[in-house]
């Protein structure tokens, strides 16, 4: 992990950002840091390492600028434990909320899901080889030799009947190998867990309580065999995952995924603004200074339990975001205030920001609706007057009834192109080829750039 964080440069970790988010050069450039020096702390001396801080951050911006898709993205590029969890979730329960804590759990769950993978993949091999074995068993029980049984004696029934089996069972092999039999069914042995439903009297538990107790008692349960038929394809995906859990040390994966998660885990706090009320105030106003006093200790750093481990959160990092349209970052308690040092202020996408996100990015919005035409076997493009016009209408809207972002690209997409996706493959059969051009635009949009209730398409 440390080998692909020392690979990526703070310029080179802007560049990978640009191919999928278009602008916002202040933030990347901030998280590029902040990612950068997650190596630098790991290669300081060890006595420095536990003194260095992370340096979160807090975006500000209005909705559908990118501060979501930043995070998400930087977690992706380090190959880090990302989890996202919007503040108001705290406060929904009246005073009560959700656990706050709760969000450490998540990132801890999802490191550990990262590190089975991997464990998984380095198994693979021989999970695959105990599989296929497991599956000719199935077809052909093998015929073992005899006792006592010297290669020097003269051969006999059963051992010609032993060689005849074990070559049959090499060409099925090869068979089960290629596919050539996967649609065959046959009768395997799996492994399923006596899992009892539990209620819960008393006063309310979170999903993830529930199920951290629904797994402890799965636990104490004896696992259980159940003769299943099904086909030698559905066969090799059962069976390779229990193989695959047979060779994975668990202790080893908690151990590792807690590594991960204290020194490359972040934790994107979105809607921060929705928790910040002036002090003094009452009734809603306590409730959300006791979220924020709350995520305090976690951001902080401070020790959490989980199913897998304690993990100290004292070098996640963790970035917050909020449009602060009616609050102001320092309507924040000061404490969590002085936890965010690095504040960036995300700029509103213009018109020409539109015409690049529905050009440029790798994913962009474009791109998928071409690729989701090709799957029917139709060829879609559109003109650069086409993308022009699509971009005007998007900002016009942003402009006149409510500013939502990039995401009003997708509003505006999926209405012009409502009617060609309905078509497909009835009246637009494979082979055909559909050009967006600027007079489709204008005519499919007309209506919806006219009309001002627009309470149907906004998101």
């Amino acid at each position: 992990m440390a080998k692909n964080l020392e690979a990526l440069t703070p310029r080179q970790i802007v560049a990978e950002l640009d191919k999928y988010i278009i602008g916002q050069q202040e933030a990347k450039k901030n998280v590029a840091i902040s990612l950068r020096n997650r190596w630098r702390r790991m290669n300081a001396p060890a006595e420095m390492q536990r003194e260095i801080m992370p340096n979160n951050i807090l975006l500000i911006g209005p909705t559908g600028c990118g501060k979501t898709e930043i995070a998400r993205r930087l977690a992706q590029l380090a190959d880090a434990p990302f989890t996202k969890v919007e503040a108001s979730k705290f406060t929904e329960v009246g005073y009560v909320g959700r656990d706050v804590e709760s969000m450490v759990r998540d990132l801890v769950e999802q490191a550990v899901h990262m590190v089975r993978a991997a464990k998984k993949e380095s198994v693979k091999e021989r999970a695959a080889q105990a599989v296929e074995d497991a599956i000719l068993d199935a077809l052909i029980p093998a015929v073992r030799q005899p006792t006592g049984f010297q290669p020097s004696q003269e051969p006999n029934e059963s051992t010609s009947d032993a060689e005849l089996n074990e070559r049959t069972r090499e060409r099925f092999r090869e068979k089960i190998r290629n596919g050539e039999i996967d649609a065959r069914k046959i009768e395997i042995d799996v492994q399923q867990s006596a899992a009892p439903n539990i209620g819960v009297m008393g006063g309310p538990i979170d999903d993830s309580s529930m199920m951290n107790i629904q797994e402890m008692l799965s636990g104490m349960m004896p696992k259980q065999r159940k003769k299943r038929k099904v086909t030698i394809g559905e066969a090799k995906r059962i069976l390779l995952e229990e193989e695959a859990s047979k060779l994975i040390d668990m202790d080893e994966v908690k151990e590792e995924a807690i590594r991960k998660a204290e020194n490359l885990g972040m934790i994107f706090i979105d809607e921060i603004d929705k928790v910040a009320a002036k002090s003094g105030g009452s009734g809603p106003d306590v409730s959300r200074e006791g979220v924020q006093r709350d995520l305090l200790p976690i951001v902080e750093g401070s020790t959490v339990n989980t199913k897998y481990g304690v993990i100290q959160t004292d070098h996640i990092l963790f970035i917050a975001a909020g449009a602060f349209h009616v609050a102001k970052p320092s309507d924040l308690i000061p404490e969590l205030q002085g936890r965010f040092p690095i504040r960036v202020e995300l700029q509103p996408l213009t018109r020409a920001d539109f015409v690049r996100i529905l050009r440029e990015p790798k994913n962009a919005l474009t791109r998928q609706y071409e690729a989701m035409l090709a799957a029917e076997g139709v060829e879609l493009s559109f003109n650069d007057e086409a993308l022009e016009a699509l971009a005007d209408v998007a900002f016009r809207l942003n402009t006149e009834v409510e500013n939502i972002g990039a995401r009003r690209l997708q509003t505006v997409v999926s209405q012009l192109l409502n009617d060609v996706l309905f078509d497909i493959p009835d009246a637009i059969g494979p082979n055909a080829h559909v050009v967006v051009t600027k007079e489709l635009v204008e005519n499919r949009l007309a209506g919806l750039v006219q009309n001002r209730d627009l309470s149907q398409y906004i998101l």
